[in-house]
């Protein structure tokens, strides 16, 4: 859960899922809309991914993120994520995003 520093109240989830559905490790993100557009999300996703390759060891990551979520996908570009047309996806329709370890 995220949690806004100045309140305590969770304004979002940050994670990394991998099970069934998820061919990869993925980087993912879900901010409440009251707490969006003020870098909540990429602080989390930041924090997240850094934990994801120090600590977990991780060499790659992904974001699984529909077309349509325009606030994610440049979320995903500002982590310096990039377009992978070849990865594996839980849907056909998603666009896939690769974080490398830095």
């Amino acid at each position: 859960m995220i949690e806004e520093k100045s309140t305590g109240l969770c304004v979002g989830q940050v994670g990394i899922n991998h099970g069934p559905l998820f061919p990869e490790h993925e980087l993912g993100w879900l901010l409440y809309q009251d707490a969006e557009g003020r870098g909540i999300a990429t602080e989390a996703a930041i924090a997240m991914r850094a934990w994801a390759f120090g600590v977990r060891k991780l060499t790659t990551l992904v974001s699984y993120i529909t077309p349509d979520n325009h606030r994610s996908i440049g979320l995903a570009r500002r982590l310096g994520a990039v377009l992978d047309h070849d990865a594996q996806r839980p849907d056909p329709e998603d666009l896939v995003f690769r974080h490398q370890a830095p």
